[in-house]
């Protein structure tokens, strides 16, 4: 791991400059799953329907699979009436993931163990799987430069211009207006876990309580799906998490710690993070 660095007193800037010209492809922001996720495609032959095709999918998942929705299939799993022999097909597949990476993480990701009566949920993996699935969608219309954003969640293929690279800034765990740092992203996927927005919700599963030491981790490799469910089990390791990231075959990360009361926040990463640095 590189050694920590102390982050900066303010913001980097992503140094978008203003276009002379509108933007080729097409854009778009809607609140699904309990976040705003925006389309950026920059393929300007890609029909407006694809992204109508993108968001369908994506609202239809919020439907079947939110926990939130007393009628959804999630939630039927998790009071017990349905058992997970009679869910659905893809259902049973997003278990299995989960499963894998429970596996992979030697039990810090863990369906079950959140919940006092142990039933599964599946929340943690789905919004990387679905925003990996609507990316797929994209391309099925055609997309090859585009950019999913799913409350900080990201899927980008391509370029965002000849010879540019996707810039992803990192929110600062403690300053909602700075960042942590900025990453140029080609083809990958980018997903941090922190207590960002719901608070100490990642707890460590075998101690119950919440991990200390670490203020976010963030998994930067070629699938959404597993970066998302990665970056909370590394959060829910500790100060070890980032170690165990640095082990994962396509993956990197970087984490960001602080001293017991909050000050002196630092930014330390995996040996091959380095090539996704902006500016260095």
């Amino acid at each position: 791991m590189s050694q920590p660095e102390q982050l900066p007193g303010k913001p980097a800037l992503l140094g978008v400059s203003p276009a002379t010209t509108p933007l080729p492809g097409l854009r778009r922001v809607e609140q699904i799953m309990g976040t705003a996720i925006s389309l950026d495609v920059r393929n300007a032959a890609i029909p407006k329907s694809a992204l109508e095709h993108a968001f369908d999918y994506l609202r239809g998942v919020d439907l079947r699979f939110s926990p939130y929705k007393p009628e959804s299939e999630v939630s039927r799993l998790i009071r017990g009436e349905i058992e997970e022999a009679d869910c659905t097909p893809e259902l049973r597949r997003v278990l299995d993931l989960c499963d894998e990476v429970r596996r992979t993480s030697d039990g810090y990701f863990d369906i079950r163990a959140h919940r006092p009566d142990g039933r599964p949920d599946p929340t943690g993996l789905v919004k990387g799987w679905a925003l990996e699935n609507a990316g797929r969608i994209l391309e099925d219309a055609g997309a090859r430069d585009y950019c999913i954003n799913g409350g900080g969640d990201i899927v980008a293929r391509g370029e965002p211009a000849p010879g540019k690279a996707w810039r992803v800034g990192i929110q600062h765990p403690l300053i909602p207006d700075r960042l942590a740092t900025v990453l140029e992203i080609r083809d990958g996927a980018v997903a941090t876990s922190g207590t960002y927005e719901r608070g100490e919700h990642i707890r460590d599963p075998f101690s119950g309580g919440a991990p200390s030491g670490v203020l976010s981790v963030t998994v930067v490799g070629p699938s959404l799906t597993f970066a998302d469910a990665y970056a909370t089990a590394a959060f829910a390791m500790g100060p070890p998490g980032l170690g165990w990231v640095a082990g994962l075959p396509g993956y990197e990360g970087c984490s960001v710690s602080a001293d017991r009361d909050g000050s002196n926040p630092r930014l330390s990463w995996t040996p091959g993070f380095d090539a996704y640095l902006a500016d260095r």
